[in-house]
């Protein structure tokens, strides 16, 4: 798909369908829906005068209606979507906006639309522009690629259009379409089935990724993990065909940066099958655990949305990847692990095996020198228990690094939820015969102990851990975007690493 912006009166573009924005701006909790055009085209407002007096279009979010052969407007018909409340407008409602264009237009045999850059809001126009291009990318994909008979519904192009030129537009813009592309790298990634997406084949996606991006690739497997003496890592491996996968990704800005800067690393749990292990799962769902590699996911998406927007700071990404299954060789329950560390780890449940890969992965990236950690995993369904499938449960060792990770938020749209990681939850996995047991022992504060676990392999270091597991997933499909793979945390990854 094509998205460009262009500065031209949008009532003159001649196109298949102009999408045009609208708020409730009716104020009052009782007052009657007032419905305003986000536009200053005179033209477009009196295509859609009467429809809106009509009282039948109350701009809800997404609330969409269709006028053909509008008056006074090139475009062949002229849809009016809502965002919402004006005063409680903010950016996200911008981006499903756009997103509810493109999907409007794949079922109904459009190929191209053109959009009119809403205005007249108290929101920065660069941001505005960033995030139209963010949700008409992330729109158009649809995830039945191995269908047959599939019949592909894309959109040829997208057009935003501006009426008076602004380079905080254009930069905006470009902005968007680097952090969809990465977002939706990483949605392609996670609808891999995992006879497909092994971790030998996610290494060379990475590779091949990094190579277009002009970013650093190295990808080890079996003899570096015992190399390193990643026994945690290692042990997940341990019962599958597939070889393990250890991924480092390296940006570097092209101007050093200063003595003493940061160096952020971000770390994924790159799961591409869980069965369990030994511990098995029960088989109702179990097809959906191709995307227990949600985290190493979004860290290779916004890996590579960091190499287009180039911020000013190294960032050094690691990826543990694996299968983990129930072979002859797996590991047990009973079994005491050797992490990296040194620490060692009381097995009692297999499929508490996320915590086990980013253990060595995260002392490794201290070892890569980096000075703030940031991980994504979808670790457990604990969280979706607490957090339902909203928001993603976000855990910190560190104020400043918890702050700074919030402080992009509210541009980025993605929903978080800070649980506690304090040390009155360590005794739950303490162990008799080692340091540390890899699970708590029992239901309660599942996603917590699991966050206690790895927070014992940061020590010091500042570091953010995201639970996605939650919300990596959409069961249905929105209005703004498919079914499936949600890319969550790669726009907020991206806007933590340019914070700094």
């Amino acid at each position: 798909m094509i998205t460009k912006l262009l500065f031209e009166d949008a009532a003159a573009f001649e196109t298949p369908l102009l999408a045009v924005f609208a708020v409730d701006s009716a104020t009052g909790k009782d007052a009657a829906a007032s419905v305003t055009l986000l536009t200053g085209s005179e033209a477009i407002k009196g295509a859609a005068a009467k429809v809106l007096a009509s009282g039948e279009f109350k701009a809800g979010v997404c609330e969409t209606v269709l006028l053909h052969a509008p008056a006074g407007v090139k475009a062949e018909r002229l849809l009016v979507i809502g965002l919402g409340k004006a005063a409680k407008l903010t950016l996200d409602e911008v981006r499903k906006g756009g997103g509810t264009a493109v999907r409007f237009c794949k079922p109904r045999g459009l190929r191209d639309v053109a959009v009119a850059f809403p205005a007249e809001t108290s929101l920065a126009g660069g941001l505005v522009a960033r995030v139209l291009a963010e949700g008409a990318e992330l729109a158009d994909p649809d995830y039945d690629t191995y269908k047959s008979d599939r019949k592909d519904q894309s959109v040829s192009s997208v057009t935003v259009l501006a009426a008076a030129e602004d380079a905080a537009l254009t930069t905006g813009f470009s902005e968007g379409l680097a952090i969809a592309s990465g977002q939706n790298f990483t949605r392609w990634l996670v609808n891999e089935p995992g006879n497909v997406l092994t971790p030998t084949e996610f290494g060379k996606r990475a590779t091949a990724m990094c190579a277009e991006a002009g970013l650093t690739c190295e990808v080890y497997s079996t003899e570096k993990l015992h190399e390193l003496k990643m026994g945690a890592f290692w042990a997940v491996s341990q019962g599958s065909a597939e070889p393990p996968a250890l991924i480092v990704m390296t940006y570097e800005p092209s101007e050093a940066p200063g003595e003493g800067s940061p160096v952020l690393g971000l770390v994924g749990k790159g799961i591409t099958f869980d069965t369990g292990g030994i511990s098995i799962k029960p088989g109702d769902g179990m097809e959906k655990m191709k995307y227990d590699m949600a985290g190493a996911g979004a860290m290779i998406g916004a890996m590579k949305a960091i190499a287009a927007l180039k911020p000013k700071v190294k960032v050094i990404s690691v990826i543990c990847s694996a299968e983990n299954m129930p072979d002859g060789k797996a590991y047990k329950p009973g079994d005491v692990l050797t992490a990296m560390s040194g620490k060692t780890i009381e097995i009692i449940n297999t499929d508490a095996e996320g915590r086990l890969v980013l253990a060595d992965g995260l002392h490794y990236a201290k070892t890569l020198g980096c000075t703030h950690l940031i991980n994504a995993a979808t670790l457990t369904g604990a969280v979706a228990i607490a957090l339902g499938k909203i928001n993603v449960g976000v855990f910190s060792n560190d104020e400043a690094a918890w702050q700074a990770f919030m402080s992009g938020v509210g541009t980025t749209g993605e929903k978080f939820w800070r649980l506690p990681c304090t040390d009155d939850y360590r005794d739950q996995i303490k162990s008799a015969i080692a340091d540390i047991m890899n699970t708590g022992g029992s239901r309660y504060g599942g996603a917590i102990t699991a966050a206690m676990f790895l927070k014992e392999f940061v020590g010091d270091t500042p570091w953010i851990h995201l639970d996605i597991a939650g919300c990596a997933w959409l069961d249905d499909a929105k209005p703004w975007i498919a079914k499936g793979p949600s890319g969550v945390a790669v726009r907020s990854l991206v806007e933590w690493v340019r914070g700094y």
